[in-house]
């Protein structure tokens, strides 16, 4: 399989949608021998709601979050990292992309008015169900390290 232009992605929230509440921080991998072209970025929250058990498992505190970059600034470096990791349009992986892709595209279209990913992503669970040859071990794969 090609995976010159196929990223992991993970996002962390401090809510369940984008818009009411925020992204407070994702990573990206793109897909490699190694695993060594990934981005980082924490996001200052767009506003001030937010739900506790969401913060909690964010990795950081309400307070930390509040500190981080605008976002604006976060998603333009991100676009430019993107841009620069891909031969052509990047795919958009994830272990949850029903989750994940839907604040990264808010994002994206908030401050560029476009995503680069497009309008679809690719969920890990599928893809090793399909080299094992068995819809039922969608999630084996995080039995691997």
């Amino acid at each position: 399989m090609n995976t010159k232009n196929m990223f992991v992605v993970d996002v962390e929230s401090n809510g369940p949608c984008p818009g009411l509440y925020s992204m407070v921080q994702f990573a990206a991998v793109k897909i490699t021998d190694d695993l060594a072209n990934a981005f980082h970025g924490k996001l200052k929250p767009l506003n001030n709601n937010y739900l506790p058990e969401a913060v909690a498992k964010s990795g950081c505190t309400w307070e930390e979050s509040l500190l981080f970059p605008e976002p604006a600034e976060v998603i333009i470096n991100f676009d430019d990292w993107l841009y620069k990791a891909s031969e052509s349009k990047p795919i958009f992986w994830s272990d949850n992309p029903a989750f994940d892709w839907q604040f990264i595209n808010y994002y994206f279209h908030s401050y560029l008015g476009r995503n680069p990913f497009g309008f679809s992503a690719r969920r890990i669970g599928d893809y090793y169900s399909g080299l094992v040859k068995d819809l039922r071990k969608s999630s084996e794969w995080k039995n691997f390290e």
